[in-house]
């Protein structure tokens, strides 16, 4: 995600390095270069701009004290430019409508019926609340399909009426459904089409004028770039919607979207989509998306979604498993899922500070778990709860079974007794810290 901005703003920011001071003249050097990173990036030419001469008007009226880096307060002042930029703040959804009805509008293949569905668990697993889905795309018939196999695999209704081509009909009854059987929150999926056209907008803005929707969230692809922002403006002069959706985000992205759109139609973003799966939906945070721009992680985004797949009483399971020593493969595998679940390992991993530099030229395939899988998969149920049984003709039998070297078998299990020693050990001292490095010394003798 923006790994190319991120390396041209990085560039940028390396003239001012052994400058002493911030003059007019390095400032000019160095902004002149992160507006054509930010052009290259697809960024539209007036935000762009704008965005630099305010960077220059700031830079220049500082006070650099002599523990300040120029090139460091270059840094802060471009972050906090960016976050306000981008809106500066989270904004809520506004869900106080009974039910509560929330429009999705954007162009065909920009993953509004996906979004739909993700917002639609969201809201359900953080909310509890009682969702219900409207199938108001009557003009391609896998979009009603779609939503249908969404709606089953989160557990939630959807209300569609097969072979009637009356949108705002089928908004309006459905909205009456969710009435009857007291859903508190109802989102609207719409039709889209290639291109902005007359017929589209004079439907949705009907359907809109119908319903009086709490939210109308406008969808929209950001790897499309500047276009993105060119069919925002379209639409928001005809629906005068509530917030932006950026989806695909963890594709090759390069920012021109998620920089200009909230300048340009001057309303937020409010949720960004990654990948295909329905957990892969975050709160945009201004902020934090900052933070990841410039290269400096967003630690609190990757332990909120750690949290969300953190289930209280499993947490205190394992935890007396590993005071005894008792961690299995079985809770390994377990803990895998978990990570799978949090969302692309890469962007996971950028989302630590120091780790996204790191890693900008290293592929990390979101199949990395694959061998480790295959082979606790081949190991048996009881091999799985006693790793100490596990030598020999049982190895062969597990890499043959897997598929994997028998050394690649062999590492996996030297490694997992690595790992449990020392979980159990920070488990046991972790209150006692000179007793926890005294172990961790012992056991680093050992190997």
């Amino acid at each position: 995600m923006f790994e190319k901005l991120s390396d041209r703003l990085e560039r940028s920011f390396k003239l001012l390095k052994g400058q002493g001071r911030i003059t007019e003249i390095n400032v000019a050097e160095t902004l002149k270069d992160v507006r054509r990173a930010l052009l290259d990036a697809d960024v539209n030419y007036k935000v762009a701009k704008t965005f630099t001469d305010t960077v220059k008007q700031k830079a220049l009226g500082q006070n650099v004290i002599n523990a300040i880096k120029p090139s460091e307060l270059m840094v802060k002042i471009v972050h906090d430019e960016l976050a306000s930029l981008m809106g500066g703040q989270a904004v809520p959804m506004k869900l106080d409508g009974k039910p509560s009805v929330i429009l999705m509008s954007g162009l065909q293949g920009s993953g509004k019926t996906t979004f739909t569905g993700k917002l639609a668990k969201k809201l359900k697993s953080e909310k509890a609340a009682r969702p219900l889905l409207i199938a108001g795309d009557v003009y391609r018939p896998a979009a009603i399909d779609q939503l249908k196999v969404l709606a089953d695999s989160i557990g939630v209704e959807v209300y569609t009426e097969d072979g009637v081509k009356d949108p705002v009909g089928i908004a309006r009854r459905g909205i009456e459904q969710a009435k009857a059987n007291r859903n508190d929150i109802v989102i609207i999926d719409t039709a889209g089409r290639l291109a902005v056209d007359e017929q589209m907008m004079d439907e949705i803005e009907a359907i809109r004028n119908a319903v009086s929707p709490q939210e109308i969230l406008f969808v929209v692809d950001a790897m499309t770039g500047q276009d993105a922002v060119n069919t925002a403006k379209a639409f928001n002069e005809r629906l005068d919607f509530t917030g932006v959706v950026l989806t695909k985000l963890d594709g090759d992205t390069r920012g021109g979207a998620a920089l200009s759109i909230r300048s340009v139609v001057d309303k937020p973003i409010k949720f960004v989509g990654t990948g295909e799966s329905l957990d892969g939906i975050d709160v945009f945070h201004p902020e934090r998306m900052a933070d990841r721009i410039l290269g400096m992680g967003d630690i609190v985004s990757l332990v909120e979604k750690a949290q969300a797949q953190y289930d209280e009483k499993e947490a205190e399971e394992l935890a007396k498993k590993l005071r005894k020593n008792q961690f299995t493969f079985t809770d390994f595998l377990k803990q895998i899922n978990q990570i799978k679940k949090m969302g692309n390992l890469k962007d996971l991993a950028a989302m630590i500070p120091g780790v996204s530099k790191a890693l900008k030229d290293v592929e990390i395939d979101n199949d990395a778990f694959k061998g480790i899988e295959a082979i606790i998969m081949s190991m048996t149920p009881y091999e799985r709860e006693h790793p100490d049984v596990l030598r020999g003709s049982r190895v062969q039998r597990i890499a043959k079974g897997s598929g994997r070297p028998i050394q690649e078998v062999n590492r996996l299990l030297k490694q997992f007794d690595q790992m449990r020693k020392m979980m159990h050990t920070v488990s046991t001292m972790g209150n006692n810290p000179a007793a926890l490095m005294r172990q961790m010394r012992q056991q680093q003798r050992r190997r």
